[in-house]
């Protein structure tokens, strides 16, 4: 007879189906209740399925400006777009100004700004890691899970604009900062397991957490202040902007890094 499951092992369960279009778990059946905390873990396990298809097609003599391409569309696949359409939808509330903007924001129908929006961010993805090369799938793991600390930061500092939003689940269930307690575990493990194997990398370690750090809470913050608070759409927009700004960065940062190696 199985034992009965812990609450947070069952919010880890729902998050795996909430934030990816990866199979649901046998056991133990999810709960979509406390989930966001664990958005960052479900980033890092995006980011490494993707950062596997660039190391594939790396083995099979593909060159960066091909791979590039394929592990975006497989990214976004993996997360079923969700991210993506936030950051379209805010992009259009936005240029609608604030009088319009949640209203805007609410149109199924994708603008200008919008579409705008999106090639920028894929542009901009795209050169990073083309920029990048060898070192994609280390910075595909790393964006892919700091941009989910973006909307806990988003949750935790900003009231929700929408009584009836779809995601208004998350603000209602949130439980102070210790929702962010998980991600901080996971960053301490791997900082553990870096120090046993490569200590020499400690260094770039904590530069790529502080280019990531800034780059979650930056976005998040200014559109909070701007908006009055968040809503569903604009959690996916900073995840989207997080991430876009971690992979700039760490293509700035590469020429040091390969550098010191």
């Amino acid at each position: 007879m199985r034992s009965v499951p812990s609450a947070w092992l069952r919010d880890l369960a729902g998050a795996w189906v909430f934030y990816s279009v990866l199979p649901g778990w046998p056991w133990p059946a999810p709960r979509f209740v406390r989930i966001a905390r664990f958005a960052p873990w479900i980033g890092a396990v995006i980011g490494g399925l993707t950062a596997a298809v660039w190391l594939l097609l790396s083995a099979l003599n593909w060159q960066p400006a091909a791979i590039a391409p394929v592990a975006l569309a497989f990214g976004l696949w993996l997360t079923g777009g969700l991210h993506l359409d936030g950051l379209m939808d805010t992009a259009d509330g936005l240029a609608a100004g604030n009088d319009r903007c949640l209203e805007a924001m609410d149109d199924s129908r994708v603008g200008a700004s919008g579409a705008q929006a999106l090639v920028i961010v894929l542009l901009l993805q795209f050169s990073a890691l083309v920029q990048l090369g060898g070192l994609a799938p280390v910075a595909l793991v790393t964006s892919a899970f700091f941009a989910r600390v973006s909307p806990l930061w988003a949750m935790g500092r900003f009231r929700y604009l929408r009584r009836d939003g779809t995601a208004a689940f998350h603000r209602s269930n949130w439980c102070g900062w210790r929702e962010g307690l998980p991600t901080l575990l996971l960053v301490v493990v791997t900082a553990l397991l870096l120090f046993w194997l490569q200590p020499e990398r400690l260094a770039d370690f904590a530069g790529g957490v502080l280019l990531g750090t800034l780059s979650a809470l930056l976005p998040a913050e200014w559109l909070g202040r701007h908006l009055g608070g968040h809503t569903g759409d604009s959690y996916g927009a900073t995840l989207m902007v997080c991430e876009t700004l971690t992979l700039l960065g760490s293509a700035l940062l590469a020429p040091v890094l390969l550098a010191a190696a």
